[in-house]
């Protein structure tokens, strides 16, 4: 991997850190973009070091890989990244924070899914600890993991740029929590003029070593390797507004790892072309396409849910049915981004990665649950776990 010894963008647009290099903090840094990004991190020679903060870091015992409670601390460091077992609804994120140049927000819950609640307190209040301990502790940048599921639904004919309303789909608590914290961010950037609040707005982010996790988190423990083969399906159902976009987990870390060190401020749009469509699918999976209204696929995963057998509300389905394609202009111009896998690569790669049933090396991403795997997925409640 290349080392990057000037800044993407202007000259001189990197915070100057002296000869320590950039501090940065990244919450969730377990997760499918926090892995990614904490490899551009350690590549980059701006950046002298990392404190990566998670639930359940790399190395944390199997008996507790399931859970976020128990003491926090340091649990295990290389030449750059200290990593920091921690929950932020929990952890005292001031003393954390002090003396970081830009901190990075991804941790989400999107489980338990029957327990909104729950994932309300991680993801909009924790989030607003987050926001509010980066100021108290003097942090220049905040950069923030927004989505494409904030926006409001829109047109599939054209992509909308970032004044798009962002309300979200309300029949999605996945949604709702994310417009919830753009509203938060209003408020806070008003608040907190001096420091510099980046949003990233990406789509739907794949890669091969996500496959065991989103499985896990979309698709649950009956979805087979088996059923994702080539011509395993008779066809690919072609729901009205089925057409999304998408980007490889790589080029999503490489926006984060550009807004930490570009001097930017506001929403940026991600997302890979061409958008996602029936017709792709069918074509990765190696099958036909085939009309089917809306009502009814929603009707079967609303049921599906209810029963425990997948852990994906029928909510978020209907909002990927609404939701707007996005234009990525001003990711591309004032951040000098530019996607290095096309859509269709990036769904052929983690559609590989399903079949093969392929993870990441950290907890949350591995290829299956300590003490048991699929059965333990079962025994401890579809889209229950968090």
């Amino acid at each position: 991997m290349t080392r990057h010894t000037t800044p993407p963008g202007p000259p001189g647009a990197a915070h100057e850190a002296g000869d320590r290099g950039l501090r940065v903090v990244v919450t969730g840094a377990t997760g499918n973009i926090g892995t990614g990004l904490l490899g551009l991190l350690r590549e980059d020679d701006r950046v002298g070091s990392v404190l990566a903060i998670a639930r359940r870091p790399p190395g944390t015992p199997p008996e507790r890989a399931g859970d976020g409670d128990g003491p926090a601390g340091a649990t295990a460091r290389d030449d750059k990244v200290t990593w920091l077992r921690a929950d932020v609804c929990q952890a005292d994120l001031v003393h954390h924070f002090e003396g970081a140049d830009a901190v990075v927000h991804l941790a989400w819950l999107f489980h338990p899914s029957h327990r909104p609640s729950v994932t309300w307190r991680t993801n909009v209040l924790g989030s607003t600890r987050v926001f509010h301990a980066a100021a108290a502790a003097g942090v220049a940048a905040l950069v923030h993991a927004s989505s494409v599921a904030a926006y409001s639904p829109g047109p599939k004919e054209h992509g909308v740029d970032e004044s798009w309303p962002t309300h979200g789909w309300p029949a999605s608590a996945y949604c709702r929590e994310k417009a919830y914290v753009e509203r938060v961010l209003d408020t806070f950037a008003q608040d907190h003029p001096a420091m510099r609040v980046v949003r990233l707005r990406p789509g739907i982010v794949f890669r091969r070593e996500s496959a065991a996790q989103q499985r896990r988190i979309f698709a649950g423990p009956l979805l087979s390797r088996r059923m994702v083969r080539p011509s395993r399906y008779p066809a690919m159902p072609d729901v009205p507004g089925l057409r999304f976009q998408t980007l490889h987990t790589d080029d999503t870390a490489d926006a984060f790892r550009r807004a930490v060190l570009t001097p930017v401020r506001g929403p940026f749009n991600l997302a890979a072309d061409p958008p996602v469509d029936a017709k792709m699918l069918a074509r990765v999976f190696g099958t036909r396409t085939l009309r089917v209204p809306a009502r009814p696929v929603l009707a079967a995963v609303a049921a599906a849910w209810r029963l425990h057998l997948v852990p994906t509300p029928d909510g978020l389905l209907e909002a990927v049915l609404r939701m707007p394609l996005m234009d990525t202009t001003r990711a591309r111009t004032e951040l000098g981004w530019q996607p290095r896998h096309s859509a269709e690569e990036t769904v052929e790669e983690f559609a590989a990665g399903l079949r093969g049933g392929a993870g990441g090396p950290t907890p949350a991403l591995a290829d299956r649950l300590p003490g048991g795997g699929r059965a333990r997925e079962l025994a401890t409640g579809v889209g229950e776990r968090t």
